[in-house]
């Protein structure tokens, strides 16, 4: 899996929980997941979602998504057509949700990183290629069961697509 995009960074680097992306007041006021979108990190970055372009990746450091266990929160990113998250590390419930619903998060250093800079990441080989600084990073390691669930778009069409969970090799 190939994906291509520019860096959207936030003012707060470290710690962005549940409540940044998208904040709880939204949380029973609207369920449409693309309404949601129009809202992400307004609370931090007003005009932010805006801005947003297919493919972008929010790029942060550590401790991305933590706080409550926020479905919503993934949900408006990818339907932001946000194309990955890259940080540091993420909350445990935060990649978890991600995964099952296909929104790529990728694990790597990202001080590098500067708003604006052109990625091209290549998940199966486990690289980040800064085109704009022509730098290569590399990411931690996916497991072959999270990719597959990327591939498939998340764990319901998973399903829908095999008839139950195959992670056959």
């Amino acid at each position: 899996m190939i994906l291509k995009g520019r860096v959207r960074r936030l003012s707060v680097n470290d710690n962005i929980n549940t409540d940044y992306v998208i904040s709880g007041r939204y949380k029973f006021k609207i369920q449409d997941p693309k309404e949601l979108a129009k809202h992400i990190f307004e609370d931090i970055a007003e005009d932010f979602s805006s801005k947003i372009k297919k493919g972008d990746f929010i790029v942060a450091g550590d401790n991305f998504g933590c706080g409550s266990s926020r479905e919503q929160a993934p949900m408006a990113i990818k339907a932001a057509g946000v194309g990955a998250v890259i940080a540091k590390g993420f909350a445990r419930i935060f990649y978890r949700n991600s995964f099952n619903i296909g929104l790529p998060l990728l694990e790597c250093d990202t001080d590098s990183m500067s708003e604006g800079d052109s990625l091209e990441v290549n998940i199966e080989k486990g690289i980040i290629i800064n085109k704009t600084q022509n730098v290569e990073l590399h990411i931690k390691s996916i497991p072959y069961v999270m990719r597959k669930l990327l591939k498939d778009d998340g764990v319901i069409e998973h399903f829908k697509k095999h008839g139950g969970f195959k992670f056959e090799t």
